[in-house]
């Protein structure tokens, strides 16, 4: 893969972070700080979108059925079997 020269501003605080992450070993450079930096962020946005989607129609879900007589007990078993079936 190309690679394109970037100038970028930091903080001393940031600065000192991003050169402690390259004397720890597990960064050759400070340039693969910033672009592992980058890549978790990609990866976050692309699976971020579907996970709080599906939170929110959760809760919604929950809120909407109201209260439950079932027991904490009784509602895990169901949880647990759902799941198990799902899965299977």
């Amino acid at each position: 893969m190309s690679m394109v020269k970037k100038s970028i501003s930091v903080t001393r605080q940031q600065d000192d972070w991003i050169k402690a992450q390259v004397e720890t070993g597990h960064f050759g450079n400070e340039s693969e700080v910033v672009r592992e930096l980058i890549r978790e962020r990609q990866i976050r946005e692309q699976e971020t979108p579907a996970g709080i989607a599906a939170i929110r129609t959760a809760l919604i879900k929950g809120e909407q059925s109201g209260f439950s007589d079932r027991s904490i007990d009784e509602i895990w078993q169901d949880t647990r079997r759902r799941h198990k079936t799902k899965h299977a």
